[in-house]
């Protein structure tokens, strides 16, 4: 029994090495960064459909470039890991949820689209942070990513306070530039400290030369 729980133990520590590159982090500050640039880009106060449209050759770059870093930077250094099937089932359940939250997720954005005017601030932004919160706690949960949890919370306020700024301190639109702008600057310095560390402590291996006889 104490050697399946060490098993279990340790696929869950070489399962969560996965998230120690910062790459993760990374691109969920890359997909964040339209909340903070988006609403810039259209006359509406929190942009439309077609503002984050502009975004999709922008993540398709940036995933791109992470799959590029991942591959030829990271499995040198850390290798490949191959996970049981409990570890396959959370996937599996991540990949639904995720599924399921971005179709609520657009189905939310074109009714906002559509009448955002009729609905009050304060309302959209409670049901985003919420919406945004949800999500990320459960990625956390289902990947044992914990920092999610943190940037959950940073995330899900995001909203809520730009729109204090908004009604207090008369933000452009719905303060959302602002708060957005530093939840992603605090994201993006955590993954770009911790693919920094990486590369630190994680050096290629170098390969011994072997001894000939002449």
């Amino acid at each position: 029994m104490s050697q399946n729980i060490s098993l279990k133990e340790a696929e869950r520590k070489v399962f969560t090495t996965a998230f120690q590159d910062g790459l993760w982090d990374i691109l969920i500050a890359c997909f964040l960064l339209m909340f903070a640039v988006g609403p810039f880009l259209t006359a509406t106060a929190l942009g439309d459909f077609w503002g984050a449209v502009v975004f999709l050759p922008f993540w398709a770059l940036v995933c791109l470039a992470i799959w590029l870093i991942r591959r030829f930077v990271v499995t040198p250094r850390i290798g490949v890991v191959r996970y049981g099937p409990a570890r396959k089932t959370k996937l599996a359940a991540f990949t639904v949820v995720m599924l399921v939250v971005n179709v609520v997720a657009l189905i939310l954005g074109l009714v906002a689209a559509t009448s955002f005017a009729r609905v009050p601030g304060q309302i959209f932004s409670i049901g985003f942070g919420l919406l945004l919160l949800t999500a990320l706690s459960v990625a956390a949960y289902l990947l044992d990513f914990r920092r999610l949890y943190v940037y959950g919370l940073l995330v899900g306020l995001s909203p809520l306070v730009g729109e204090w700024l908004y009604l207090h301190a008369h933000a452009a639109h719905h303060g959302f530039p602002i708060t957005f702008g530093v939840t992603t600057g605090i994201i993006s310095l955590v993954g770009l400290t911790k693919f920094a560390l990486l590369l630190r402590d994680h050096p290629i291996p170098m390969e011994e030369p072997s001894s000939v006889e002449s």
